[in-house]
């Protein structure tokens, strides 16, 4: 395994005590630094980032759009005396050889199998999230064996894009900069993923802003592109293992009643609702996020 580094936190480290919920920011942080082992490996296609944390049988985590695997490191903190969690980072981030544009959504498949592969593990949970989710259950209806249940939060399985969103994700494929470079970036994340921080201290918000800052506008025009020809709903039916879907009653994103369709549309598929929660529990309410978790897998 190739060792690598992680970024240096951005966000300041308060030395107030625990939020609202109970987790403290600048501990979860400091564990993840300390015990978390990173690693790299080429899937074929882009040179892979990815962590280990924990210890038990192995859960991997697939993010969002724009967003990276930092993300679960709150959820997974509250997971390690249960699982082997295991988070990576999607393609197109600074710094891949490769071009997300070649990209097809089987090749986003295919690069969860390498990984699994390459840590040589027959078989696994998986959890998606977002647009993530949309790949864990093309694996999970790919190799059934292989993922004997799957986790979808804020899932998303046909969401095509309106004409004014496709031209901006189409215009968004041709800039090469990064997030952060977008005007009016942080407003427009406060206006849809605002609400469900408060009473989050202030290095919540700011680590949300920063780490999804971090990958390209190019980026996330090809994830979008990505998600408006898929259309996942025929196969659902075909998934036969037992699926959770968690969903936020504050999720503007992925409202409710879309994960009420993929509930119906799976054979054995369940719907867990956090309350005040909306698309990124994995910073807004990562306890009550691990809790569902480790209910369902151990359950």
């Amino acid at each position: 395994m190739k060792q690598t580094r992680f970024p240096p936190l951005s966000v300041p480290l308060s030395s107030q005590g625990p939020s609202g919920n109970g987790l403290h920011f600048a501990s979860a942080v400091d564990r993840f630094h300390r015990e978390a082992q990173p690693g790299e490996f080429h899937t074929g296609r882009y040179r892979m980032n990815y962590y280990i944390w924990g210890q038990g049988p192995p859960l991997v985590f697939v993010h969002g759009a724009s967003d990276t695997g930092r993300s679960f490191a709150f959820t997974i903190s509250q997971l390690t005396s249960s699982f082997r969690c295991i988070a990576y980072d999607l393609p197109g981030r600074p710094g891949d050889a490769s071009s997300l544009g070649r990209y097809r959504h089987e090749d986003l498949v295919s690069d969860l199998f390498a990984l699994l592969d390459h840590l040589r593990l027959p078989v696994a949970f998986v959890l998606g999230s977002s647009f993530g989710g949309t790949i864990v259950l093309r694996a999970m209806g790919r190799d059934p064996q292989r993922f004997p249940r799957g986790i979808l939060q804020g899932a998303l399985v046909h969401r095509p894009l309106r004409r004014t969103e496709w031209w901006l994700t189409w215009l968004a494929r041709l800039l090469p900069g990064p997030m952060t470079q977008m005007p009016r970036r942080e407003k427009m994340l406060r206006i849809v993923h605002g609400e469900p921080f408060v009473g989050r201290a202030e290095e919540w918000w700011r680590a949300y802003v920063d780490w999804t800052g971090e990958s390209r506008i190019s980026t996330l025009g090809r994830q979008g592109q990505l998600l408006h020809r898929l259309d996942l709903r025929p196969e659902l039916p075909s998934i036969h293992q037992p699926v959770l879907l968690v969903a936020g009653d504050r999720d503007y994103v992925a409202p409710l009643e879309h994960s009420e369709m993929i509930r119906h549309r799976l054979p054995h598929g369940q719907l867990v609702v956090l309350n005040g929660c909306g698309h990124v529990p994995s910073y807004t309410h990562p306890e009550q996020f691990a809790d569902v978790i480790r209910a369902f897998l151990t359950g």
